[in-house]
């Protein structure tokens, strides 16, 4: 924006308070995956998939051969580069379908989880605010999972920016110091995905798609434990 259009904003956020932290939702939010993701961002490429020194270890003794050694190294880093750093022995996150969804949440889950403070940005506390937010964000006919059965509270929700759009994060409380969140948005790519696991740390989850919208519950519980309370947001979605 120019230095006019940031003012007429900066002066809308300073007198309007539910779109001030909306933007700060956000803010933190892109916060929190840059600072999942930017470690293996930051990661320098490793020297034995350097061109120059792929040529330096494998240069023959005949000049003649060096033209197809180039050849060589170069088909060598692009397969290094296309397959996921497959040398490395090290996979690339991903950046499409349920698996990128998986990421997102675990994100989520690692900005949000912890906070004691404000870690949602509108409750659960028997208005229509939330489920107002839900409909905005991911479509009038959503439904909001109850997991009382298996123990966990619904705490509300917040809007969360992600690559691909806006996602929805729902968080479940069990009152016992576990908590539980559920990442939902619309999905182009994996538009209907049989449930899959993911595992980031201490961060486990279980993502699918359903008619065109992702789902990935995560939490810091055992996998199986887990897998049963996905499968009850299955059944009510």
């Amino acid at each position: 924006m120019d230095a006019e259009r940031h003012q007429d904003v900066a002066s809308f956020l300073e007198t309007n308070e539910d779109a001030a932290t909306r933007v700060s939702a956000y803010q933190q939010g892109s916060t929190a995956l840059r600072s999942a993701l930017a470690p293996i961002a930051a990661e320098p490429i490793p020297s034995r998939l350097n061109l120059a020194s792929i040529i330096d270890r494998k240069r023959p003794t005949n000049k003649i051969r060096i033209a197809p050694m180039v050849a060589a190294a170069v088909v060598l880093l692009a397969i290094g580069a296309s397959g996921g750093w497959l040398l490395k022995g090290y996979s690339m996150p991903p950046t499409e379908g349920v698996a990128a969804l998986a990421q997102e949440a675990s994100a989520s889950y690692s900005a949000f989880a912890a906070d004691r403070l404000r870690p949602v940005e509108v409750r659960a506390d028997g208005s229509d605010d939330l489920k107002n937010l839900v409909s905005v964000t991911i479509g009038g006919s959503a439904i909001i999972p109850d997991l009382s059965k298996a123990g966990y509270r619904l705490m509300g929700g917040r809007v969360v920016p992600t690559p691909h759009g806006s996602g929805l994060m729902l968080m479940y409380d069990d009152d016992k110091g576990n908590r539980l969140v559920m990442l939902t948005r619309r999905m182009q790519v994996d538009q209907d995905k049989p449930m899959v696991a993911s595992d980031q740390h201490d961060i486990r989850g279980w993502s699918w798609a359903r008619n065109g919208l992702g789902y990935s519950l995560v939490g810091a519980i055992g996998s199986e434990h887990l897998h049963t309370i996905a499968d009850e947001i299955r059944s009510q979605i």
